[in-house]
């Protein structure tokens, strides 16, 4: 019995970081913009966390180290990481592609799957569905992103990344092997740089010339994951989107502009944190059972902590007082804090009343 055909969308947000900056900063669109460690005029330490398209065309990739980049292009936009807004931002755009899915799947903060069977049966329906879902984002959000539309969620996203940024790529539902022959074996998702020199060194390249080899020879070479990998590349991959109704969890960071000295101020940006966390997880009427902070001070030293608390709650209350006891571990350490977030999970729906999910997502 052949397993149904699923129609699968891979959304793929658009230099997600960058974008989330230029949306709250138009004063950015168009220019390059490096989002990462500070460049100290190319003696910083650190890296490129992302860079926008602009930046790109100097050069500059992400995991760059700022030295390099502000040498490749001393007149971008250097910015600090905005942890706490990208994952706001994130939240927003997913509960948005929820409404289009029949199965919803969050990848990772900037990407998901979509099984939209129910919808569309054939590319050009999903291409429909497609242009849809694009137009929300940009409607919604501000902000672009690129789709990749297949029978299974490897094609799919295989498929996302061809066309960049504000691209839609369908891959043919009946040909799926075909579409990929011709691509470099990089794209393929699993296959990372020490299985692409082991491949290279096989004279293997292209999709094409893997799929020329008998199912054996992946199977010796990889093992059970050889088993996987004749499947994706053979466009029989049948994984299932894992439906998601709720995310694990939400955050809040505040960055300081210079190191706070003072805990009283870490304090007050912690419980400013805690309350507009709180408002959301009220407006998407959720409830929360483990509270949690993290702090970071001056040379990226990193902690956190979390609390479970006796009972699911939506209260402000329970959650200043946690945040409150967590941090006073690290006041007496009298060291300058860079950092202090302040995080929720255990989620589920509240039972105080009716979900009220798009009044903050953007519905």
């Amino acid at each position: 019995m052949q397993p149904q055909r699923r129609t699968i969308l891979h959304v793929d947000l658009d230099a997600f970081y960058v974008s989330a900056e230029v949306r709250e900063h138009p004063e950015l669109k168009g220019i390059p913009v490096v989002v990462g460690a500070d460049p100290e005029e190319g003696k910083g330490r650190g890296v490129v966390v992302a860079c926008s398209y602009e930046a790109r065309k100097f050069g500059l990739r992400s995991g760059m180290p700022i030295s390099l980049a502000y040498r490749l292009c001393p007149q971008a936009k250097y910015m600090p990481p905005s942890w706490g807004l990208y994952e706001r931002v994130s939240e927003e755009v997913m509960s948005t592609l929820r409404k289009f899915a029949d199965k919803f799947e969050q990848g990772s903060i900037d990407e998901a799957y979509l099984d939209v069977t129910s919808k569309a049966e054939d590319e050009k329906s999903a291409t429909l569905v497609a242009l849809q879902v694009k137009k929300a984002v940009r409607e919604k959000h501000g902000l672009t992103c690129s789709i990749g539309v297949g029978p299974n969620k490897s094609s799919a996203k295989i498929a996302s990344d061809r066309n960049k940024p504000d691209g839609l790529t369908v891959v043919p539902f009946a040909d799926v092997s075909g579409f990929l022959a011709p691509l470099q074996i990089g794209v393929v998702p699993g296959i990372g740089r020490k299985t692409g020199e082991f491949l290279n060194e096989k004279g293997i390249t292209t999709i094409g010339q893997l799929q020329a080899l008998d199912g054996k020879q992946l199977l010796s070479w990889f093992g059970k994951n050889g088993v996987w990998l004749w499947g994706v590349i053979h466009g029989q991959e049948n994984v299932e989107v894992r439906q998601q109704d709720m995310p694990k969890s939400l955050s809040v960071e505040r960055t300081f502009k210079e190191d706070a000295k003072d805990f009283r101020e870490v304090r007050k940006e912690a419980a400013d944190g805690a309350s507009e966390l709180v408002r959301r997880v009220k407006s998407a009427g959720y409830s929360y059972k483990i509270a949690g902070i993290k702090i970071r001070f001056r040379g990226f030293e990193t902690h956190t902590r979390e609390k479970t608390l006796v009972s699911h709650t939506d209260s402000e209350g329970p959650l200043l007082e946690t945040v409150g006891k967590l941090l006073d571990e690290f006041e007496t350490k009298g060291k300058p804090v860079r950092l202090v977030g302040v995080r929720v999970s255990d989620i589920q729906r509240s039972t105080s009343g009716p979900s009220r999910l798009d009044g903050w997502m953007g519905g």
